[in-house]
């Protein structure tokens, strides 16, 4: 008795019996041609299918999740189509067989295709990641989280290194352990190789994990000829576009061991630091006499201060009895005091400084070029521009008060003051310099 075979067969191995065995031609090569050609109709169409079903169906789903951000970033990073790929390589892979061409032409061209297949899934997961890095870069403009682009490219370089490994495991007909463990053979390699990565590595999850720097924060490091605002964190380098809109390209391990300076928290704060020097001249420096004070009483600014000043040192000075008789042992005003109180009235009055914030009007010690007097106060406004037309206008007043108070602002002397006392110098006392000859700027002969 023979004994009985097995020979149950797929619907589909049933279907292309009865419709399309009649039409494939004789020959072992013309069979194999046929089915290439079928097989890649087949994988067209199957792609097509995948690519848009789930185009469809996680769009569409994203979209009811509130997700329209993902939904939009998927679709323009090709996610689904990558998929599709892969879907269609798939299937020629598991028909490959379809194509009687030998079983060992058919085993190798079944482990590239389906090599391929897989670097299209890891391609599609590397997309994905571009797609969160573009949700991500949406809500650090708009102030709604931090950037993430050194963790997704570190995870982009862990998904290529898998799928390096599979796919030459799969090419190998071997197991991806044996590869993995081939792997530790070459550690010193490797970290040789990725020394830079590894020390960025380190140097953006530090500067992420305190909140160090921003995409938008105006950081100043001149070592590296950077002065601008950040435009850019990747995992290797961070770009800084400087004012004069050239851009700067830092490694990132250098924003971590090397110091710089960010100005987040001074515009967070709301006040942009003004300091700066007047220096008086140390011969305009005097007492104020009595018809100046009853002058000076008629300023708004002024008039608090010298009311509450004269009154102290009226009850200071009839202390000192017999001795206050003496000018010297008297206690008096003196103009540069009172620029002083007239200086801090005026930003304690200025709409915008802060008056929140440390607000002084100090002298600092005399030197060779006057009598330095520091305004040190908090401008509201910390645009550059705005709190340059702030500062402006602040010691435009200040320059202008100065001949009202009977002071001089200390200059070095020009050339043109050496001119014109070397011309005074050689006439009468008092007289103006000689012209030049033939009148100066005249015509000859005038």
């Amino acid at each position: 008795m023979t004994p009985t075979l097995n020979t149950a067969r797929t619907p589909l191995e049933i279907w292309l019996d009865a419709w399309v065995l009649p039409w494939v031609p004789q020959g072992a090569w013309a069979q194999a041609l046929v089915g290439v050609l079928v097989l890649a109709g087949v994988v067209w169409l199957a792609g097509l299918l995948a690519s848009r079903g789930l185009a469809l169906a996680l769009g569409r789903a994203l979209r009811v999740l509130g997700r329209d951000d993902w939904s939009q970033a998927v679709a323009r990073r090709s996610v689904y189509r990558h998929l599709g790929h892969a879907v269609s390589l798939l299937l020629i892979a598991a028909n490959i067989r379809l194509l009687s061409i030998g079983s060992t032409l058919e085993s190798s061209l079944g482990r590239l295709i389906q090599a391929v297949a897989l670097i299209y899934v890891f391609l599609a997961l590397t997309r994905l990641l571009s797609a969160w890095q573009d949700v991500n870069m949406l809500r650090v403009q708009q102030g709604r989280g931090r950037p993430i682009k050194g963790y997704l490219e570190i995870a982009q370089l862990a998904v290529w290194a898998l799928c390096l490994v599979l796919v030459v495991s799969v090419l190998l007909d071997q197991s991806p352990l044996l590869m993995i463990s081939g792997l530790g053979a070459l550690s010193a390699v490797l970290l040789l190789v990725f020394k830079d990565t590894l020390l960025s590595l380190v140097a953006s999850t530090q500067m992420n994990t305190n909140d160090m720097l921003r995409i938008g924060d105006w950081i100043e490091m001149p070592q590296a000829g950077a002065d601008g605002f950040v435009i850019d964190m990747a995992l290797h380098t961070v770009k800084v576009q400087n004012w004069d809109k050239t851009v700067t390209t830092i490694p990132t391990y250098k924003l971590f061991s090397e110091s710089y300076r960010n100005w987040r928290q001074m515009f967070e704060s709301g006040g942009r630091r003004i300091k700066r020097t007047l220096r008086i001249d140390a011969e305009s420096v005097r007492f104020l006499d009595d018809t100046e004070i009853l002058a000076l009483r008629r300023y708004r600014l002024l008039g608090d201060y010298l009311a509450a000043k004269q009154s102290a040192l009226e009850d200071a000075n009839q202390a000192l009895q017999e001795a206050a008789e003496i000018p010297a042992n008297r206690r008096r005003l003196t103009n540069l005091g009172t620029f002083r109180a007239y200086a801090l009235a005026y930003l304690q009055q200025n709409p915008d400084i802060r008056q929140d914030m440390t607000m002084i009007v100090r002298m600092l010690e005399p030197d060779s070029q006057g009598i330095p007097v520091e305004v040190y106060c908090f401008s509201r406004l910390t645009a550059w521009a705005d709190y340059e037309r702030v500062q402006g206008d602040l010691f435009d007043h200040l320059l202008a008060i100065l001949p009202e108070l009977s002071l001089r602002v200390y200059q070095a002397p020009s050339g043109h003051v050496f001119a014109r006392l070397a011309g005074a110098a050689g006439g009468p006392r008092g007289a103006p310099a000689a012209p030049p000859e033939n009148g100066g700027g005249g015509m000859p002969g005038d």
